[in-house]
């Protein structure tokens, strides 16, 4: 019975199968294989060893230029995300007349095609006709080259990013009703204020939450491209050219698809890399209700 269940299940998730090995699994060792290549696009991929990765650390300023975008914006984006996520959360799970209405409001644009999310903004953005500049300007503030300015274009692209946190605040609110109501009139019942019952209860509670929606944060962070592609094309004087616009510009534009395949390859292992370090540092911060430590 054990293995007519077995083989039942297998037949049932074999079309999965065969779309991860055909779409997800042959795609990464083609790219590795041509990582160690010099291949245009046509003809036989030439064999060169180490060659791409060796002008990727010591010969291409671009990649250096393009770890320093992706890494600043992951820096400012990732810790903002969090705490703009958690904080519209826990607004959403106050039983308020309407609430359900503003939970729809703020997941809407989560939804909404990248592409058009862009062009929207490149209009907020715009110096003269935007109408972010138009609400500064009502402060007094002169008008801000958001997008024509090395210095702006990614806090800039970071604001843009927060506005689509709407997904995050679903799971965030998903997190929130499931703590025990016990805990907080608990909490209450010792004269708890607000600051320690967020800090006591809901923080630690949540923590699974927060390190799950890290991991995904900063493994979509370091994958930024529609943005910058429809908004700067990586500048101004490549100061939003992300790591994978780089990529893109190797493979599509310069027709360097071995190149861009150890670009690929590099990103991967980066990721891998700090995923894994968040993973070994969770056991400090992460509470798991019933755990023994």
């Amino acid at each position: 019975m054990a293995r007519r269940e077995a083989v039942t299940g297998l037949l049932w998730v074999q079309s999965w199968f065969l779309g991860f090995a055909l779409f997800t699994l042959g795609p990464i060792v083609g790219a590795a294989y041509l990582a160690f290549t010099d291949w245009r696009g046509q003809g036989k991929p030439h064999w060169i060893g180490l060659g791409n990765f060796v002008e990727i650390f010591t010969a291409d300023p671009l990649f250096w230029q393009s770890v320093k975008v992706t890494s600043v914006f992951a820096i400012l984006f990732l810790p903002a995300s969090l705490v703009v996520g958690l904080g519209m959360a826990m607004l959403m799970n106050q039983k308020l007349a309407g609430v359900t209405i503003f939970r729809t409001i703020y997941y809407l644009p989560s939804i909404l095609s990248g592409v058009a999310v862009a062009i929207l903004w490149s209009f907020v953005f715009h110096r003269e006709y935007g109408v972010l500049n138009w609400f500064v300007g009502l402060f007094g503030i002169a008008p801000i080259p958001w997008l024509e300015n090395p210095r702006w274009v990614i806090p800039a692209l970071v604001i843009m990013q927060l506005w689509g946190v709407g997904s995050s605040i679903i799971i965030y609110l998903g997190g929130l009703q499931g703590i025990p109501t016990e805990l907080y009139e608990v909490a209450r019942i010792d004269g708890a204020g607000w600051w320690s019952v967020l800090r006591h209860v809901t923080l630690p509670m949540m923590s699974p939450v927060i390190f799950f929606q890290l991991i995904l944060g900063l493994i979509a962070t370091f994958q930024v491209f529609t943005q910058a592609y429809v908004m700067t094309q990586g500048g101004p004087d490549n100061a939003s050219y992300f790591y994978a616009l780089n990529i893109y510009n190797r493979a599509f534009v310069e027709l360097r698809l071995g190149y861009a395949s150890a670009l690929a390859i590099v990103l991967f292992v980066a990721i891998v890399a700090v995923t894994g370090v968040i993973f070994k540092t969770s056991k400090a911060w992460v509470y798991y209700a019933g755990e023994s430590r």
